[in-house]
């Protein structure tokens, strides 16, 4: 029995009792079973009880005990226990139990996927570092976290797309071509402007693609420089993205929005909002009305518009593409974004509660790593993964939640050895895959018997109570935006999956007949195998097959 379907069963048992007249409430259209935290307190929990009790109009564990009656009555559930103040703690029967294995076994890559994110239309837009140089440690946990939200979302649902915003636009790109324009032609760095070698490395690939660069009038080789360093830039970033297993749906350019007029019409729509003023020659946004703590210019007195009036146009942008949900995922010195991005939202029309989501990833030290001497004083990004692996470094990122600093230690992530986390969930993953091998190599097949009552060794309870949770892990993981929920989960069902595998032979010894039991046993080790495969996935972490 599934979750799913034991919470069915709870539903169906109360529209009896409801149709009995033993209770008069209101079905809910779902019923919510957890696991209890402590094993002894049965396989699943629920609360429904506490819910019903004011709309019954009866003490919570009276509803309670009507439940009980009706469900020890279910086939597949073998106990029911009322708790506390009126809990409900189910234990299935073992049968019922161990079905859970075969259904995950044929649901495949399938399972875990869930509904509970369903009809939303999400925009997730990390990383967008400016392309003015390569990508290094400060932005390699909102690329883990954020493409795993991603995958959560989307395994969860949600129709979500991920978006790169592309920082082409502003000072910062004029200081990038000068820096690159003063390389090309063998003088210092501009006072201000880009050092490391990668400035030389993109100085050289410009005068590779315009020869005649250094005879151009200095306005013209300036945005020679600048036109095609952003690109060899920029198309370095995706190909450092792209290998670190991080996708990206749609890359925006700020450019373009000044280019297509974008800005001055996002001025335009909130001030027939009625949120924006004029005052000392320059035109201001009232955020201060939504919470800013002041008002923010949107056009300079010159006639300029401000790094804000841009994000208020791409804020508008990401509205009319459809996108109902917008989440934001910042570096830890963003804080001050919070309120003034909220407050765009508001000015928009916007309920800032619901349209705008914005997180704060805090800093990440790891040690022993070198600095990387293409681009200076910074750790790349691409210098990481070399050394350690895209694995250890995204399950690393994805293993804490991302408001929390996170120090590293690089050579820990490099073992092999059961204190390394990634580690000892893929050996996991690979035991399993090395176990369905040698049963082959037996002849114990699958397709030959499948007897879920023969799982009652405790080791096996306690794998299927965990392999069950999996699809709740997964949609509370998505909603709560914490990758991080799955990467613990994994742990803990490698570590049950290690002691069953110590307790639990699949394979039969020398001459011993081949059973149902063993057959059974490997409908297990193959389901363990599915969730682990899938728990990985979601975090962008490969499932090796041999280790």
């Amino acid at each position: 029995m599934t979750p799913e379907e034991l919470s069915a069963a709870i539903r169906a048992a109360l529209a009896q009792a409801v149709a009995a007249g033993e209770l008069s409430v209101d079905v809910p259209d779902e019923v919510r079973v957890e696991r209890p935290k402590q094993r002894e307190h049965g396989d699943w929990t629920t609360n429904l009880a506490l819910q019903l009790a004011k709309g019954a109009g009866r003490p919570p564990r009276e509803v309670a005990t009507v439940l009980a009656e009706r469900l020890r009555a279910t086939d597949g559930i073998a106990a029911v226990d009322v708790a506390g103040p009126g809990f409900l703690n189910l234990t299935l029967d073992a049968a019922s139990a161990g079905e859970l294995a075969r259904s995950i076994v044929e649901a495949g890559p399938a399972f875990g996927r869930n509904d509970s994110a369903a009809g939303s239309t999400v925009n997730v837009e990390f990383v967008s570092a400016n392309p003015t140089g390569p990508l290094h440690i400060g932005h390699t946990r909102w690329a883990a976290l954020g493409d795993s939200m991603r995958r959560l979302l989307a395994a969860s649902g949600a129709d979500v797309t991920s978006e790169y915003y592309i920082n082409d636009a502003g000072s910062q790109m004029d200081t990038f071509a000068a820096s690159v324009l003063a390389r090309a032609k063998g003088e210092p760095t501009p006072e201000g402007g880009y050092p490391g070698g990668y400035v030389d490395d993109l100085a050289a690939t410009v005068r590779q693609q315009r020869p005649d660069l250094l005879e151009l009038p200095e306005d013209e080789a300036l945005a020679v420089a600048r036109e095609l360093a952003y690109a060899a830039q920029l198309a370095d970033i995706r190909g450092t993205l792209e290998d670190f297993g991080v996708h990206f749906d749609v890359w925006f350019s700020e450019a373009a929005l000044h280019e297509q007029g974008a800005v001055a019409q996002a001025v335009q729509r909130l001030r027939e909002q009625g949120h924006v003023d004029d005052a000392d020659g320059a035109v201001w946004l009232r955020t201060s009305d939504f919470g800013d703590d002041k008002d923010r210019v949107l056009i300079r007195a010159d006639g300029n518009p401000t790094y804000f009036a841009a994000d208020a146009a791409y804020y508008l942008s990401k509205k009319d593409r459809g996108f109902d949900e917008k989440i934001y995922l910042l570096g830890a010195d963003h804080h001050g974004y919070i309120a003034r991005l909220k407050a765009i939202a508001a000015c928009a029309g916007d309920d800032p509660q619901h349209n705008i989501e914005i997180r704060i990833g805090q800093l990440v030290n790891l040690g022993g790593a070198k600095l990387s001497k293409r681009a200076g004083n910074i750790i790349e990004l691409r210098d990481l993964v070399s050394w350690i692996g895209s694995d250890a470094v995204r399950y690393s990122m994805a293993r804490y939640p991302a408001d929390s600093p996170l120090s590293l230690d690089g050579e820990e992530l490099r073992k092999q050895s059961n204190d390394n986390p990634v580690f000892y969930v893929q050996y996991a993953h690979a035991r399993t895959a090395n176990v369905a091998r040698l049963a082959a190599e037996d002849g114990v097949r699958r397709e030959d018997g499948f007897d879920p009552a023969l799982l009652g060794d405790p080791t096996e309870a306690a794998l299927l109570a965990i392999l069950g949770d999996f699809p709740r892990v997964v949609a509370q993981a998505a909603e709560l935006r914490e990758p991080h929920r799955v990467a613990r989960y994994l742990e803990d069902l490698a570590a049950r999956f290690h002691k069953w595998y110590d307790t639990c032979r699949v394979r039969p010894l020398r001459d011993e007949e081949i059973t149902d039991t063993h057959r059974t046993r490997l409908w297990l080790n193959d389901a363990t195998r599915q969730v682990l495969a899938n728990g990985l996935d979601l975090l962008g972490v490969s499932a090796p097959e041999r280790m």
